[in-house]
């Protein structure tokens, strides 16, 4: 067998692990409320929304259902993969891993490789599935280039906060630790990255009360640059007429490969230069 072979042998056998573990049956039914079941509600004809967000097409509809992804999807992430790490170390499983042959860029490849296809295979199957629900309920089908813009920009961010979760958990001595710094990064995008927008337009006299204020709008989409859910959303953006946030197509895609590259580097690093 091949080492790249066994490497992908072992990252799919991961993936399969993860994917039957006790937390992803818990993380399944809160997948499926947030992921059809929102593009369900935001497909409803009859649904209330104020006026400038009412969806007129499949892709608005599934715009406005990414926060299920942004929500449930990210969450899942996190919880299947903040212990990759720190779980292994603490058994003294991590000391016999990396003292095999296999080199340690493989073994990190395979450690994303296998956390991250194991909630991104459930949720892409859940997105085609929101996709076909917005289509029969609405009458409104996404065109086939929208959707894969729709999917590859999910399993980028699905990526992303699967990276996050494993560098926690090899910084980290203790799952406990690895737990609570995966939990807080994703506390500080999901939840807390409003606040601090908004403090820092204040601070830089931009109007804030207005939402449709086009100073705080690109101020906002500017500052999502710097956040992985903003820039999910910018990405998605891509595909809706009418959004100008300040940022171009162009500079959405080049953030999402930074995005990309810059948190898989410093996973690498860590894993080669990691003492057990």
């Amino acid at each position: 067998m091949t080492p790249s072979k066994r490497m992908w042998r072992l990252a799919f056998a991961l993936s399969k692990q993860r994917m039957l573990s006790t937390r992803m049956l818990i993380m399944l039914p809160i997948l499926l409320l947030f992921i059809p079941g929102m593009a369900w509600g935001f497909a409803d004809p009859n649904i209330q929304l104020p006026a400038e967000q009412l969806p007129t097409n499949g892709t608005e509809v599934m715009f406005l259902a990414s926060i299920g992804i942004v929500f449930a999807g990210t969450m899942a992430a996190v919880l299947i993969a903040h212990d990759g790490i720190s779980r292994d170390r603490a058994s003294g499983v991590l000391e016999l891993r990396l003292s095999q042959p296999m080199p340690r860029w493989r073994q990190g490849v395979v450690l994303m490789v296998g956390h991250w296809s194991s909630i991104a295979l459930p949720v892409a199957v859940l997105l085609v599935a929101s996709m076909m629900l917005v289509g029969y309920r609405s009458g409104m089908w996404m065109p086939l280039s929208d959707a894969l813009i729709y999917i590859v920009a999910a399993m980028l961010i699905l990526l992303w906060y699967t990276v996050f979760a494993l560098l926690a958990s090899s910084i980290a001595k203790e799952q406990g630790s690895a737990i609570a710094f995966s939990i807080g990064l994703w506390f500080l995008f999901t939840l807390l990255w409003v606040l601090f927008t908004t403090l820092l337009a204040a601070l830089n006299g931009v109007a804030v009360g207005d939402t449709q204020d086009q100073g705080y709008l690109v101020f906002e989409g500017r500052l999502d640059l710097l956040s992985p859910n903003g820039v999910y959303h910018h990405l998605l953006e891509t595909r809706l007429d009418g959004v100008d946030r300040g940022v171009s197509a162009l500079a959405a895609y080049l953030a999402a490969i930074l995005w990309t590259i810059v948190p898989v580097y410093l996973f690498q690093r860590r894993l080669n230069r990691l003492v057990p």
